[in-house]
């Protein structure tokens, strides 16, 4: 399986066509697996650079 590393934001543009295109892979199939771990790094990238800051007070 072919997971590129996710550096800027062309990389994220890049991954989350590549997630687009297997959304509608079969549980348990190579393309469903690299859909998990293309979701996780788009996650972890995301979180890194775009944090949602948390509110207090609510």
């Amino acid at each position: 399986m072919d997971v590129p590393v996710i550096r800027n934001d062309d990389d994220l543009t890049a991954a989350l066509r590549d997630i687009d295109t297997l959304w509608q892979a079969q549980p348990g199939s190579p393309e469903a697996d690299k859909l998990d771990a293309l979701v996780a790094l788009v996650s972890a990238y995301e979180d890194r650079h775009y944090a949602i800051p948390k509110v207090s007070g609510l």
